[in-house]
This record gives structure tokens, C-alpha cells and sequence, in this order.
């Protein structure tokens, strides 16, 4: 669990760290990221801070969800 900054809101801090796992290869191109549930277990936030954070992750372009089935890291440019 991390310490979370009392300025800043909950959903953003987390998507900060998925974000840079994102970046340094945790989780790579096409990989799953946490569930929702994952994320409430993994940083004791809400399900609705969770969902926040895939929102946030989806509109930055970083992960894409497939119905059913979860969500993944979206493929870099070079990954075709």
C-alpha cells in the first residue's frame, strides 16, 4: 500500500503508480493491469476510486478494456 498526499485525490496518486509500472516494464504492452477489485485489495481505496483510476488510465490512452475480460496495457506505436 502506499502513503497517500492528502492534496491530491486517491484515484490520481494510484493511477500514478500503475502508470509508471506501465512505463518501466511491470506491466508490458498487451499485459493485464489490477482489476478493480485487485486495486481496492492492493491500495485499500474504493471500488469507485478504482474505477476512477482505469477512467483516467483509458483517457490517457494506456490501457483499454475488453469486456468481459478485463483490462490491458495498450500496444505502444512500435508494437504495431
Amino acid at each position: 500500500m502506499i502513503e497517500f498526499v492528502p492534496d491530491i485525490p486517491r484515484w490520481r496518486q494510484v493511477a500514478d503508480v500503475i502508470r509508471q509500472r506501465i512505463k518501466n516494464g511491470t506491466y508490458p504492452p498487451r499485459s493485464r493491469v489490477p482489476s478493480v477489485n485487485q486495486l481496492t485489495e492492493e491500495f485499500g481505496i474504493a471500488a469507485a476510486t478504482a474505477h476512477k483510476v482505469h477512467r483516467g488510465l483509458r483517457a490517457d490512452g494506456l490501457i483499454y478494456t475488453e469486456p468481459g475480460m478485463g483490462s490491458y496495457v495498450s500496444p505502444q506505436p512500435q508494437d504495431g
